[in-house]
Order: structure tokens, then C-alpha cells, then sequence
């Protein structure tokens, strides 16, 4: 007797038995043998399912368009896939991100699944593919090798979009506090050692402006991601594309996802082939990782001790920070997102290898690619509002504690140097290094420079700069 849990399929390689509530079919269900990889499916990147369903609408819309499809079939596939889009049967698309065959898995997934949503618009039964067949009908004139690259660019716009929404809401964030730490002067430092003096405000406003360039550089490469080999089917010749199906399944996708830049690559063999846009996007984005780490490192460093370190921040304490020194607070903020900036470091490599990997016509690793990118982009975004939001917004500046380095610092004698001399300067500043002495009393004692003068020349906007700035 037959199971009334499951319905049966057949493929290549013979019959399958698929659940019988299942949306997806044979393909799927192999695949789900054949890669128990990472654990983490494709409903675990629904920007990825929503790339899919759009893809394979415009491939719908187009089809219909140019007579390759009947109307009435053309139309449900077409509802089915906006359903998707719209947060529907996505726990159907169950295939492991990490797979073998250059994301075929993947295709055959989201064509199973809309298939057979699109037979039950119809009012018939799932896996009557004689009506609806999800290769003939919602896979035509398509092949993985452009509908899988075309998808992925899609859902990485989508991360992008998002990452670069919260690189602004941190760099919002540092502009505030360099605007609240404004006329906060401490000492800057080069290689850990008291250099010059400059504010607070200073430090803060530079965070601010490095994440800016970010923005700037991830907006680039965001443009490059809209070039796209769909209509190139197999290896970018076209084979089995209708006239106008390229043309028209462009046209359906930019309106289907209003994204107006979306064009078609001048060669679709050289597209189909190239993974180079994933390499460059990866270098920008472990590019803003390193510098946001860098962000973090200084972040924990100026707020250490407090009392046997910098001190010169107090972060906001969000928890306690052992379980065996009370009172102790610790820089969890950052520390985190230090974290999350060494994981994609390390992603880069994993697209470099990739992509160096790939052999003639496709490269078969773009869903490693794929995979690692969208976390990395994920995982940073994420924890760039948190620093924002449970980190920045809350620090507050020690004045008193800089202030009173500021006034101690040989580094002050720096700014005396025109008027005392090279010699002289630095012999002052050896001896209050060696002898523990205030530098500021040691200029007083062994120099001529009257208090109008030291006033003049220690006067914090010449210090800091702020002075020559308004003047030009």
C-alpha cells in the first residue's frame, strides 16, 4: 500500500519518495541526502530566497511575455513566486547553503517549490507536473550557471544595503561624541608613547570619518554587483533562451526589485565564468572589518584600567565581567565585534580560494562564496549597531584624568620647540621622562619664556590644531 505521508517522484536516477506536505520534490530531497554539510540552510538567508523567487518571477514575466510560456501558467508561477517574496514557504527551502554542483541544489529547490505552490494556485495537487513542470515551466530558458550568480548578487545588494544603513547609524554615532568631546584635551600618541596634545573630539571625529570612506567604498562595489549573466543560460552562449527573454527577464527583474541599475554583462561567457565582483567585494568588506577592529582595539585601550591602565574613557558597563573578581567590568562591546571582523578576514580567504578554484566556464564554488559573504555581511552589521547603540552612545570622557596627564606630559614640549629650541627642548623633556617632573615645570624654571608667552603658545586650539584650521 501505498504511504499516505509521502508522494513519489522520479529523476534520472530513478523514483523517490518525497513527504507528501513537502512543497519541494526529488531534487530537493537528494540533495538533502547528499549535503548534511553546515546545518544551515537556505532559509537561513531569506535575502537569498527572496533573490530566488524574484529571479525566477522576472524568468516568468519574460517567458510569458515573448509566447514561451502559456498565459495561465505564466501567471501562476508568477503568483507563487510573489507569495515567496513575500515571506511564504520559506521554510521549504531546506538544501544546505554549502553544496556540490555550483548551486544547482539551490535551483532545483526554488523551482520544486514554486512549482508546485503555483499547481496549487490552480487548484491541483502537488507534483501534477504534467500541468506544471518545475524544469519545462518555472526553469525555462534558465540554467543554475545564471540564475544562481544572478540570485546571489541580488541577496548580497540586499546585505549591503544593510550593512552600509548601519555603518551610517555608528558613524552618526562617533560624530556625536566628537562633537560632545570637543574641547576635551588629552595627549595623542604614536607607538603607544605621548606624542603631541590634541581633544577627544579630535579622536572621535577620525572614527567618524574612516567609517565615511567605508561607505564610500562598499557603495562601489555595490554598483558592481548589478552587472548580471542572466539570459547567458549554461556557460553564457544562451542556449535554450528564447529571442527577447534576455532583454525582457532584465527589464521584469530591475521593476520586480526596483533596482534601476541592474544591467546585462557585455559578454555573458566572460560573466558566467567570473566570480571577480565576490573577490573585490570581499576585499572591501574585510577592508571595513580591519578598520572597525582597529576601532574597537583603540576603544578598549583608552578605557582600560580603569585605574591601572589609560582610563582616559569610561565605556557603559552592560555586564559583569567575571565570575570571580567583583565589580569588575569588562569591554564586551567591542570585544565582539573584534570578533566578527577575524571571522571575516578569515572569510576572505575562503572566496580567494574559491574563486582562484573555479575551472573554464563556472566556477563551482560560488556557494561557499555566497555563503560566507552573506554571514560576514550579517554578523557586521548587526554588530555595528550594537556598538553604536550599546557602546558609543554611552561613553563618557574622564576629564579631570586627562587633563591632569595633558598638564604632566613632555609631550608638551613639543609645542615649545620653535621658540626654545630643538636641544633645549629635548633636554627638558629627557630630564621630566627621567626624573618623574612636570615638563610644564621644568620649562618654567629653566627657561625665559614668560606666562603670557607659555599661555599663548599652550593655548589648546594651537595645540590641537583647531587655530590654523579656521584660519584657511
Amino acid at each position: 500500500m501505498p504511504d499516505p505521508a509521502t508522494r513519489s517522484e522520479h529523476d534520472m536516477l530513478g523514483t523517490a519518495a518525497v513527504p507528501a506536505e513537502a512543497y519541494y520534490g526529488v531534487h530537493t530531497a537528494r540533495a538533502l541526502t547528499n549535503f548534511p554539510i553546515s546545518g544551515e540552510t537556505l532559509a537561513a538567508r531569506p535575502h537569498l530566497v527572496v533573490a530566488l523567487a524574484a529571479v525566477k518571477q522576472a524568468a516568468a514575466a519574460a517567458n510569458t511575455e515573448i509566447g514561451a510560456l502559456p498565459e495561465r501558467i505564466g501567471s501562476a508561477i508568477v503568483a507563487a513566486c510573489q507569495e515567496i517574496r513575500a515571506g511564504r514557504l520559506h521554510d521549504q527551502f531546506v538544501v544546505d547553503l554549502v553544496q556540490g554542483g555550483a548551486g544547482t541544489s539551490t535551483n532545483m529547490n526554488a523551482n520544486e517549490v514554486i512549482a508546485n505552490r503555483a499547481l496549487e494556485v490552480l487548484g491541483l495537487p502537488r507534483g501534477d507536473y504534467a500541468t506544471v513542470h518545475p524544469l519545462d515551466h518555472v526553469n525555462l530558458g534558465q540554467s543554475t550557471n545564471d540564475v544562481y550568480p544572478t540570485a546571489v548578487k541580488l541577496a548580497l545588494d540586499a546585505h549591503l544595503g544593510e550593512l552600509l544603513a548601519a555603518l551610517a547609524v555608528l558613524r552618526a554615532a562617533f560624530e556625536a561624541k566628537a562633537a560632545e568631546f570637543a574641547d576635551v584635551l588629552k595627549m595623542g600618541r604614536t607607538q603607544l608613547q605621548d606624542a603631541v596634545p590634541m581633544t577627544l573630539g579630535q579622536e572621535f571625529g577620525a572614527f567618524a570619518v574612516t567609517l565615511g570612506e567605508d561607505e564610500t567604498r562598499l557603495s562601489e562595489v555595490r554598483l558592481l554587483l548589478h552587472e548580471l549573466n542572466l539570459g547567458g543560460t549554461a556557460i553564457g552562449t544562451g542556449l535554450n533562451a528564447r529571442p527577447g527573454y534576455r532583454e525582457a527577464a532584465l527589464a521584469h527583474l530591475r521593476d520586480i526589485t526596483g533596482i534601476g541599475t541592474l544591467v546585462s554583462a557585455t559578454d555573458l561567457v566572460e560573466a558566467t565564468q567570473d566570480v571577480g565582483v565576490f573577490v573585490q567585494l570581499s576585499g572591501v568588506l574585510k577592508r571595513t572589518a580591519v578598520k572597525v577592529s582597529k576601532i574597537c582595539n583603540d576603544l578598549r585601550l583608552l578605557s582600560s584600567g580603569p585605574q591601572a591602565g589609560f582610563g582616559e574613557i569610561a565605556l557603559p558597563a552592560r555586564q559583569a565581567g567575571s565570575s570571580i573578581m567583583p565589580g569588575k567590568v569588562n569591554p564586551v562591546i567591542p570585544e565582539v565585534v573584534n570578533q566578527i571582523a577575524f571571522d571575516i578576514i578569515g572569510n576572505d580567504v575562503t572566496v580567494t580560494l574559491a574563486a582562484e578554484g573555479g575551472q573554464l566556464q563556472l566556477n563551482p564554488f560560488e556557494p561557499v562564496i555566497a555563503r560566507v559573504l552573506s554571514a560576514g555581511m550579517g554578523h557586521l552589521a548587526a554588530g555595528l549597531r550594537v556598538l553604536a547603540e550599546q557602546c558609543v552612545a554611552g561613553i563618557e570622557a574622564r576629564r579631570e584624568h586627562l587633563s591632569a596627564i595633558v598638564a604632566s606630559s613632555a609631550g608638551l614640549v613639543t609645542a615649545l620647540s620653535p621658540a626654545l629650541g630643538y636641544e633645549t627642548a629635548c633636554a627638558l623633556a629627557v630630564e621630566a621622562h627621567r626624573d618623574g617632573h612636570p615638563a610644564l615645570d621644568l620649562v618654567r624654571e629653566r627657561t625665559a619664556l614668560t606666562e603670557h608667552q607659555l599661555a599663548a603658545l599652550l593655548a589648546p586650539d594651537v595645540l590641537t590644531g583647531r587655530e590654523r584650521a579656521r584660519s584657511r
